[in-house]
């Protein structure tokens, strides 16, 4: 990775950092079981202020509903659990990191990801 592209990503997170808003409910209590033992997994590593984050909201809210009972969707705030960054080896927010039934690591995104990309791996995953 280039210094320059260091140098854009870090101001890219600096004003994240510094960006306003409160879009996204703060998880409360504990951070949940990722990957979730026995199912497909999608977290998403982000932080309530940035703003391609926030543009990841409404997607997971869909992915949620339209994965409830058959797929575990976790948002994880790392700006809130900053351990979890270094955990899950993140270099950008958002992440996006899914999990097939066994609990492997199948695939990384960083940035915004589109609903119709990630349900096209999530019942990829699922149909294994």
């Amino acid at each position: 990775m280039g210094g320059v592209f260091r140098a854009a990503l870090a101001l890219a997170f600096a004003a994240c950092l510094a960006a306003q808003g409160l879009a996204v409910q703060a998880m409360a209590g504990p951070i949940p079981e990722v990957p979730a033992r026995g199912q497909v997994t999608m977290v998403d590593l982000g932080a309530k202020a940035c703003i391609p984050c926030k543009m990841m909201i409404p997607v997971m809210d869909a992915l949620e509903k339209d994965y409830a009972g058959k797929a575990a969707i976790v948002f994880i705030d790392v700006w809130e659990n900053p351990e979890q960054s270094k955990a899950f080896g993140i270099r950008a927010i958002p992440t996006q990191i899914f999990y097939g039934k066994d609990g492997k690591e199948t695939y990384r995104h960083e940035g915004f990801f589109d609903k119709k990309s990630i349900t096209e791996i999530l019942d990829r995953l699922l149909a294994q």
